[in-house]
């Protein structure tokens, strides 16, 4: 039993981390006005939902409820992202900038979840592995935008 509750707090790091980014890319939407940036992080929105219900998933099936919340660093980060946008303004550097900050941060969390040294089914591993992969494509994304408006 004691091992599930593990997996079940393991599991709802990742659900926060996933929340957390839906959070971060809303706001980042809200401070642009550039379709192609608004559509690739409602992209981004759209796959943490589903990571989230995935994980949510897993969750109740070891007995645990669903989580909707957030991380503290989480919240940190959102209020740290409106102070800098005060000070950089809300260009696309900045813009994507912060969000490479927050792509490293889940990068963190799912490093964290498969370095556990609490035992955990082979599928649930799988899962989490193939959702790291697929946010570090999307880290790499967010990189490149970034990389093609650094500031000369």
């Amino acid at each position: 039993m004691q091992q599930n509750e593990k997996l079940v707090e393991l599991l709802s790091d990742l659900v926060k981390i996933n929340n957390d980014r839906v959070e971060g890319y809303e706001k980042a939407i809200a401070q642009t006005d550039d379709a192609d940036l608004k559509a690739l992080f409602q992209r981004m929105i759209d796959e943490s939902h589903t990571y989230e219900s995935q994980l949510n998933e897993e969750r109740v099936k070891l007995g645990g409820d669903i989580e909707t919340g957030t991380t503290v660093s989480g919240k940190i980060y959102r209020a740290w992202m409106d102070v800098k946008a005060t000070f950089t303004g809300d260009s696309r550097h900045a813009i994507l900038a912060s969000c490479e900050y927050g792509e490293d941060a889940a990068q963190r969390a799912y490093d964290e979840a498969l370095r556990t040294d609490t035992p955990m089914p082979y599928s649930l591993r799988e899962l989490i592995a193939n959702q790291k992969g697929a946010l570090r494509r999307s880290h790499d994304t967010i990189k490149t935008y970034r990389d093609m408006e650094k500031v000369s």
